[in-house]
């Protein structure tokens, strides 16, 4: 390859004389016109043709043409010119040893061509033909955006097209790093605009002990400026073959979402039986109907979790075992909101002794919810009021295929009344009556059983709530050598106490429900701390610290029934506390816990830490999380782990880092960890991934490489996750 550059006889002729005046004495014009001027050492000239010899120059417009020889019609503006031949055009230059080109068309042929267009547009080329509308059409040639006299990479191919600002089109390509072939394609679409284009994506190359070889492709379809859609292809050459389809698109007032659909066919394993193929299919829509109504669709269903756990890179979706499906309208006028759903959501349960899982599965067809917001009857007074019917399933999935699932139907009303005082800046209180009635389609048989027959229920409820009394502080932050104050800070302190009253419920025992039924009668009380900081005029929190526990006046109807300590129901619920510290812009703290009193220990308790964010040079975010049972310390579901994503950008090194660990503190274990280098080789960007899942059923180290050319992006885990994609 002779390279990407202008040869140099051509610039070194072009420099001598733009420097040398005596060289531009020995020419002469041999033709000038108001469009059309040739310079030329020597020329013969007929009526309507000039024939251009030594230090051929042609200016037409904005078009120059320099070469050894040249005949120029000037009639019809053809030119054909041989030798040392560059033609020069607004945004781009051609050198090469033949042209017959049109100087008012720009349309021509051009032999053993090396070209340019701006911006980074570099080929070589036996042949060229350009053609009408910025078309290009090439034979034996070889492409590239990258700028050095050998390219980073490039494409050599049999034949192309190049649309100028568009694309590349390739028959026979081979791709290569440095002179180095990596890969050949029938058929290779290169974009060169700046907008989104249809085309394949670079591959992503990988490897794991459990899965084998494995090769994941993506075709990009630019369908218009409002949607697009990704077809992938994962091929893995010890489990089978996975296909993919992701499909998104906006519309006017607000009509937009996301569409994901993936499959996977495994394949025959001797002496192993073939595991029932895997779907995937997720949704996300939102609408603005007419009549003000809004339609939304969440999907997230897969028909096998232990797919999603050895297949899905994305560690925190690998260990969900939850999938639901959701789609409701709602609307908002004047005082009013109605909302309508229909829903499935189901968990599932894991059996650890080998035997097949069962789930929890709760459905609404429907849910109707219509209320009303806080609607002014006469001052002070203020009434509202919520309503629902609810048609309801629930049980184990093996209890719907029998059939014996519970079911229900349910309408409640709950008007309420409320009167708030505000009058005084730093005490707020509300007052608050209520009515809460429930009936119920089956019930409960006083000689046992479940029949079809109704029953009501009611009672009522009383709150008080007291916000205050609100005391505040301001400081002053002195600045150091002035001793003028450069920041406030305002310290706010503000109590609460909430009391409730619901009465017994009338007609409880007849109540057939899958959920537990409490009654509420407690007092609430929490303390909260602001920390504001003003600089300049706007003030912002930089702290928010707030601690609260319920007391339960009759544990014994109240969700404190559920447990027992020394062999007596507890009265006081743990104490709950939540901290968040944004001391600025790039750093934030925060803090959950959650304290029970009778046993002394935490039952909940997470921290997080974050600087900066992944756009920023460096960023870290660390997550440590514990959650116990503390009445049954033995339970299943206890977790204790930490979590810590972060990266950084070094440029000295032309390197993007970033990684990712999760470890189990109770079994002492690493579940997950991954590591992402990005190389930015200047045109090309060499990516590598390697990701250890210890917590599959059998342990897997996963190598994964990629790259990226340029305006080709590359090709995204369609089952990973948003990290390291």
């Amino acid at each position: 390859m002779r390279g990407f550059l202008l040869k140099k006889s051509v610039l070194a002729a072009i420099l001598l004389f733009g420097l040398l005046p005596g060289a531009w004495a020995q020419r002469r014009v041999v033709a000038s016109s108001r469009d059309l001027t040739v310079y030329a050492r020597t020329q013969e000239k007929t009526e309507d043709r000039i024939f251009a010899f030594e230090e051929v120059e042609i200016h037409y417009k904005d078009l120059i043409v320099f070469a050894d020889r040249a005949q120029v019609d000037v009639k019809t503006k053809d030119v054909f010119a041989e030798g040392h031949v560059s033609i020069q055009l607004p945004s781009e230059v051609i050198d090469c040893e033949q042209i017959l080109f049109n100087l008012d068309t720009g349309l021509g042929k051009f032999k053993n061509a090396l070209g340019r267009i701006q911006p980074s547009v570099l080929y070589e080329a036996g042949s060229v033909e350009r053609k009408a509308d910025n078309l290009y059409s090439l034979v034996k040639a070889q492409f590239t955006s990258c700028t050095q006299p050998v390219p980073r990479w490039k494409f050599s191919f049999s034949r192309a097209n190049i649309k100028k600002d568009d694309y590349v089109e390739m028959w026979g390509a081979l791709f290569s790093i440095k002179r180095i072939p990596i890969f050949y394609l029938p058929y290779m679409r290169y974009p060169l605009g700046q907008e989104r284009a249809t085309g394949l994506l670079t591959p992503k190359i990988g490897y794991s002990q459990v899965k084998g070889f494995s090769f994941s492709e993506d075709f990009f379809w630019a369908i218009s400026r409002n949607m697009d859609a990704t077809f992938n292809l994962d091929y893995y050459a010890a489990k089978g073959t996975g296909a993919g389809l992701e499909y998104r698109y906006l519309f006017s007032h607000g009509t937009g979402g996301a569409f994901s659909l993936y499959y996977f066919l495994f394949k025959n394993q001797p002496g192993q039986t073939r595991p029932e193929n895997a779907y995937i299919v997720r949704w996300n829509h939102n609408q603005l109907l007419p009549g003000g109504f809004t339609f939304v669709a969440n999907v997230d269903y897969q028909n096998s979790f232990q797919f999603l756990r050895e297949f899905d890179n994305d560690f925190r979706r690998a260990l969900t075992f939850n999938r639901g499906s959701q789609v409701y309208l709602s609307k908002s006028w004047r005082s009013f909101n109605l909302n309508v759903r229909t829903s499935r959501f189901e968990t599932s349960f894991p059996s650890a002794s080998g035997a097949a899982a069962d789930s929890i599965v709760t459905t609404y067809l429907p849910e109707v919810n219509f209320d009303s917001f806080k609607m002014k009857l006469f001052s002070p007074l203020y009434f509202s009021f919520s309503s629902s019917f609810l048609r309801w399933q629930y049980g184990w999935d093996s209890q719907y295929r029998a059939h014996t699932q519970m079911h229900n139907q349910e309408f409640s009303l709950n008007p309420a009344v409320s009167v708030p005082f505000t009058a005084i800046p730093w005490l707020t209180m509300n007052f608050a009556l209520e009515g809460l009635m429930k009936y119920y389609w089956r019930s409960q048989n006083p000689g046992g059983g479940i029949v079809d027959q109704g029953v009501l229920t009611g009672k009522y409820a009383g709150t008080i709530e007291l916000i205050g009394p609100v005391f505040f502080r301001i400081f002053d932050l002195k600045s150091r050598g002035t001793g003028q104050s450069a920041a406030r800070i305002k310290h706010v302190i503000e109590p609460t106490i909430v009391y409730r009253y619901e009465s017994p419920i009338a007609n409880g025992e007849r109540v057939m429900t899958a959920f537990n039924l409490f009654r509420y009668h407690q007092i609430g009380f929490g303390l909260t701390n602001h920390l504001l900081l003003k600089k300049g005029d706007s003030p912002r929190e930089i702290l928010t610290w707030g601690l609260s526990q319920t007391y339960f006046l009759a544990p014994e109807e109240s969700p404190m029934s559920l447990y027992r300590f020394k062999g007596e129901i507890p009265r006081f619920s743990e104490i709950q506390n939540y901290l968040r510290f944004y001391p600025g812009s790039v750093a934030s703290f925060d803090c959950m816990a959650a304290f029970n009193t009778y046993t002394k220990n935490f039952s909940g308790l997470r921290l997080g830490a974050s600087l900066r964010s992944p756009n920023d040079n460096v960023f870290i975010n660390v997550s440590w999380y514990k959650s116990t049972n503390p009445w049954y310390p033995n339970d299943l579901f206890n977790r204790h782990q930490i979590s810590f994503y972060g990266g950084a950008k070094i440029p000295v090194l032309s390197l993007d880092v970033q990684a990712e660990t999760d470890f189990n503190i109770v079994e002492r274990k690493m579940l997950f960890t991954a590591v992402s280098v990005v190389y930015h080789y200047q045109c090309l960007d060499l990516k590598a991934n390697v990701s250890i899942f210890t917590f599959r059923e059998k342990p897997e180290i996963q190598y994964k490489i990629s790259f990226g050319l340029g305006n080709i992006g590359k090709t995204t885990d369609f089952l990973g996750g948003a990290n390291f994609n």
